[in-house]
């Protein structure tokens, strides 16, 4: 008497009905772990939007005093962190976007949101990369500017408060635009920490080129986190 392995059945059964079959990267809504959407999973879409807006006002004027610091210090790591929280911002409207309305339940829109949240990723990195590498070649010393260690200090309080949430609500949702938009808040924290050890190297020590360094560290950071959140791999599931 033999008997069957319910993992070859079970493959079996998924290729016959047209079924992808779940491998390492795949974003197919059959790959995504199986989720009630029951009251409970409705309060934390709510959540989930909620902590979004929330993100949204704070990116908002995060953006606007790290922009206009950086350009009266001239620091790369400054203008990257105020760019980083535009982008943050957008991830922030495309989560808003997701779970509004009829998308809420929609496989369809968590897969366009996923994909959109990965590009804001990839939207920051050229630039930041390009106005590092100038101003390295071109031995441009940033100023002090203590408006942006101010700054940096208290996003590096919220941002990662924010993001453990997001990563939390992204994983009981099984949401990957969620996690990712979480990842981009931990991102945000690490730069307000590099941020801050630039400004304050440069201030204290002399060492104006850790800025730019710095610029090129964040630019990788958000190539390979736009590569993770695109294969769905920020929903921890």
């Amino acid at each position: 008497m033999t008997t069957s392995d319910p993992t070859t059945e079970e493959t079996a059964g998924a290729e016959a009905s047209g079924d992808c079959r779940c491998e390492p990267g795949c974003t197919d809504a059959c790959c995504r772990p199986s989720v009630v959407k029951d009251a409970a999973w409705h309060a934390a879409a709510r959540r989930a939007k909620q902590l979004s807006w929330l993100s949204l006002g704070y990116m908002a004027a995060e953006g606007a005093v790290a922009i206009t610091a950086a350009v009266l210090a001239s620091s790369v790591a400054l203008l990257g962190f105020g760019l980083d929280s535009v982008i943050e911002g957008l991830a922030s409207v495309v989560v808003v976007w997701r779970f509004s309305g009829a998308r809420t339940l929609s496989e369809t829109a968590e897969t366009r949101a996923q994909k959109a949240v990965a590009i804001t990723f990839f939207l920051l990195a050229p630039y930041i990369a390009y106005d590092a590498v100038s101003t390295l070649v071109a031995r441009e010393k940033p100023s002090t500017s203590w408006p942006g260690i101010a700054l940096s200090v208290v996003s590096l309080i919220v941002m990662p408060l924010l993001g453990r949430a997001k990563r939390r609500l992204g994983a009981s949702l099984g949401s990957a635009a969620t996690a990712g938009e979480g990842s981009q808040n931990l991102l945000c924290a690490c730069l307000a920490a590099a941020v801050l050890i630039g400004l304050l190297a440069n201030t204290l020590l002399g060492l104006w080129w850790l800025d730019p360094a710095i610029g090129l560290l964040v630019a990788c950071l958000a190539v390979r986190e736009g590569r993770a959140s695109w294969r769905g791999e920020e929903c921890a599931c």
